[in-house]
């Protein structure tokens, strides 16, 4: 499979707000935490270069990619469209997200978060070479939970 990635459109915002994941990923789902949902839906307040849409070659919405500056890092955002997760196709996703991301904004570093529980996502991102920084709990989703930050050089190759 190859992914494309391009500006992502409010209709393509839209229609992400509406997946659903199957327990316990519907932590992800994005109605999850209104605020998190109001702010990805906000189109006007969008920072240019920060939200992108990810196509298969047949044109359907497969995932989205969103990256914010922090100082020289790259804060990664992601998702990959509920029906294709735990597919094996979550190292290719992510490493199109990388190369995008290294091409297009020359970062030094990039940063991601996730949730402790997510197992099947910490490990493709160790696949793909990130590192795991630091362990803290976060308030998101009416609640307060362990995520893990993780971090790679981006001049790293794998």
């Amino acid at each position: 499979m190859k992914f494309s990635i391009h500006d992502m459109e409010s209709g393509d915002a839209r229609i992400i707000a509406t997946w659903r994941y199957p327990d316990p990923y519907s932590f992800y789902d994005m109605e999850s935490d209104r605020d998190d949902l109001e702010e990805f839906l906000d189109f006007q307040d969008w920072d240019e270069d920060s939200n992108f849409a990810v196509l298969n070659v047949e044109g359907e919405l497969v995932g989205f990619f969103t990256f914010t500056w922090n100082d020289d890092t790259l804060i990664l955002g992601l998702g990959l469209r509920p029906d294709m997760t735990g597919a094996g196709l979550g190292v290719l996703f992510v490493r199109t997200g990388l190369e995008y991301a290294r091409v297009k904004f020359s970062p030094k570093e990039l940063r991601l978060s996730v949730a402790t529980f997510n197992k099947r996502a910490i490990r493709v991102y160790e696949k793909c070479g990130f590192k795991v920084s630091r362990t803290f709990m976060n308030s998101t989703n009416g609640g307060v939970y362990e995520f893990v930050e993780m971090i790679l050089d981006a001049h790293t190759e794998r």
